[in-house]
């Protein structure tokens, strides 16, 4: 099993960053991928950016070239850096983890973007 630990959520004005951090409970060299999905109020749940263990990234359109992704792997936490953010960026954003084909989720951080 793999758990999963969200952080840094908050409010931010239009333009402004934000880090989230994701602590895995294990080795993130033992998942296979990690990443990032958001949901807005009354949507589903869409990838923002996902990093698989052959150091591929998948970002969704919506956040190319604001959203980038980095790890510590010291740490087993995955980074979620949020630059540029709009208002349609605001959502709960989970953590995800694909662990021997079993997908794992975090708690969920709140981010909104808002003047």
């Amino acid at each position: 099993q793999v758990q999963l630990v969200e952080s840094g959520g908050g409010l931010v004005q239009p333009g402004g960053s934000l880090r989230l951090s994701c602590a895995a409970s294990r080795s993130i060299f033992s998942i296979y991928s990690m990443g990032w999905y958001r949901q807005a109020p009354g949507k589903q749940r869409d990838l923002v950016l996902e990093i698989t263990s052959g150091d591929r990234i998948n970002v969704a359109d919506s956040v190319k070239g604001r959203f980038t992704a980095s790890r510590d792997n010291a740490k087993n936490t995955v980074y979620l850096q949020m630059n540029s953010l709009k208002p349609e960026d605001t959502g709960v954003y989970y953590c995800n983890a694909v662990y021997r084909e079993i997908g794992y989720w975090g708690q969920g951080t709140q981010v909104t973007v808002s003047s």
